[in-house]
């Protein structure tokens, strides 16, 4: 498995923009797809980005599709989540995971950081 440290999460105001990194250390980064996952209160987590091992590939939750861009820095073991046009809605604890697998199911991921929070005020 890979430790995984989440930072970035803030207050920011509706329309604003925030950046999200995951730091990851231990087994090799570079080996890994790497999810960001999205819970609200009350809410099951869910999917909202994904990036292939060699960044190649991307896929967006319809939700954040066309304001949100995941993107990784193997050389730095670091995968980012660069959210625009913030909405209430996307107010949420924001985890990044890392799985073996190009996949969007939470279950199907084995390493979880501890989340941050983002809360977007209309």
């Amino acid at each position: 498995q890979v430790r995984l440290v989440e930072s970035g999460g803030s207050l920011v105001q509706a329309g604003g923009s925030l950046t999200l990194s995951c730091a990851a250390s231990g087994r090799t980064f570079s080996n890994y797809a790497m999810g960001w996952f999205r819970q609200a209160p009350g809410k099951e987590r869910e999917f909202a980005a994904i990036i292939s091992w060699s960044g190649t590939s991307t896929d967006y939750a319809d939700s954040v599709k066309g304001r949100f861009t995941i993107s990784r820095d193997n050389a730095k073991n670091t995968v980012y989540l660069q959210m625009n046009s913030l909405r209430p809605e996307d107010t949420a604890v924001y985890y990044c995971a890392a799985g073996n697998r190009y996949l969007m199911q939470p279950n199907t991921y084995h390493s979880w950081g501890q989340g941050t929070q983002v809360t977007v005020s209309s």
